[in-house]
């Protein structure tokens, strides 16, 4: 393992990224001049941040999320059962109809009104979003939504009705209404990034948790693509402020006016499981450079080693709307000279580069920062699992296909 020669969350350039309105696609953000591989090209503090389920309220704090050493616990006053990791988060405090749904009965109503943790997460969400001030809760609103889940799914009236059982009427705002809830659930679903646990030595991706979700209005305008250009990291633990920052980093070399991308889920999903989730979830379907060459793959050679079940751990890349038109400037040459020469598989090349091939891991593989004299770090950070790598050891072996197919 390498080590980090510099700060994986160095500050990027003002003008890294802008908006822009794009064909068939929404908006989206678009490189605004030539971006180096490694690059931060985002890093951006959430509007909203929240728990996602009522048992993990003893295990980090509830102001910043950092993991929470029961010893050095600082309990919330007003509930006493959210706690802080310092007096900074403590006078910061966390959303204030969350605190008082807590505070009644020790949390009793809150936890009959949510008795499961698909319940939970909606509804803490909802307690988050209607303590925002005014302003705040007008940005969230102000981002795309997703299509209506399926029916008994995050059920809009239930959901409002539970809202309206455990937070005290006078500490509603003004707004509060059903088709306000309904339109907030449709932002959380389409926006809502997780904070996710790293992954550690003997923990199963499919026991691999968020610790909360978060909503972030810039990187939220980043659309999917099934081979991106660019992935996001969190660092929950690190020290000082801004640790529930989102950092987006640059895969590779982008061009300027090229659209920046992220994935949605992990990169090894099998097209099927991909296009399913992409429909259910953001409404569209992908046809990206690489869909369109597995969409002619026989059923039985769509097995890239993805499973939609075992894979949650990615649905953190949560973003906003229509998926991609694919095309990826940066990685032509790579792709051309492919190793392999596998004319079937043109983009084996970005699994074996890419894709971090620790047991059980499959998270994105991303060039840290370049040094501060320009040169690039040719080191590479999971950001999943956190491990870091030097580049002659992301190389592709001869005859290895980084991906099977």
């Amino acid at each position: 393992m390498a080590s980090a020669p510099q700060n994986p969350c160095a500050a990027a350039a003002g003008d890294s990224l802008r908006v822009a309105d794009l064909p068939g696609r929404g908006r989206g953000l678009v490189a605004a001049r030539n971006v180096r591989e490694g690059e931060v090209l985002l890093s951006e503090s959430p509007i909203l941040l929240y728990p996602t389920a009522l048992a993990s309220l003893p295990s980090y704090c509830s102001a910043c999320f950092r993991s929470l050493s029961p010893a050095a616990a600082i309990p919330c006053p007003s509930c006493r059962a959210a706690a802080f990791c310092s007096p900074a988060c403590a006078a910061a405090s966390h959303p204030r109809l969350i605190c008082a749904a807590l505070s009644n009965g020790a949390g009793a109503g809150l936890a009959a009104a949510a008795p499961t943790e698909a319940v939970q997460e909606p509804l803490l969400f909802l307690l988050s979003a209607y303590s925002l001030p005014e302003p705040s809760l007008h940005a969230l609103l102000s981002l795309c939504s997703a299509p209506p889940p399926p029916p008994g799914v995050q059920d809009p009236a239930t959901l409002h009705a539970a809202v309206a059982a455990v937070a005290p009427p006078q500490l509603l705002p003004p707004c509060f209404s059903p088709d306000l809830t309904a339109a907030l659930l449709a932002r959380d679903r389409a926006n809502s990034f997780a904070i996710m646990e790293p992954l550690r030595p003997g923990v199963s991706l499919e026991h691999l948790k968020a610790r909360a979700y978060a909503v972030y209005p810039r990187a939220s305008l980043l659309n999917h693509d099934c081979l991106p250009n660019a992935c996001h990291f969190d660092y929950p633990d690190r020290p000082g402020p801004g640790n529930t920052d989102i950092v987006v980093r640059a895969l590779h070399d982008i061009p300027q006016g090229r659209e920046v991308c992220i994935s949605y889920f992990a990169a090894n999903w099998r097209y099927a499981d991909r296009q399913r989730r992409l429909l259910e979830d953001y409404g569209f379907r992908c046809e990206c450079d690489r869909c369109q060459v597995e969409s002619q793959w026989k059923d039985d050679d769509d097995n890239g080693g993805g499973d939609e079940d075992g894979d949650d751990t990615m649905e953190e890349e949560e973003a906003e709307e229509d998926g991609e038109d694919g095309g990826d400037d940066g990685m032509e040459q790579e792709e051309d000279g492919d190793a392999n020469g596998d004319d079937d598989f043109p983009h084996a090349y970005f699994f074996v580069r890419y894709l971090c091939d620790s047991e059980g891991c499959w998270g994105m593989l991303a060039p840290l920062p370049p040094l501060p004299n320009g040169e690039l770090s040719h080191v590479f950070e999971c950001n999943l699992c956190g491990k870091l790598r030097k580049e002659e050891d992301t190389m592709p072996d001869e005859g290895t296909s980084g991906m099977v197919h």
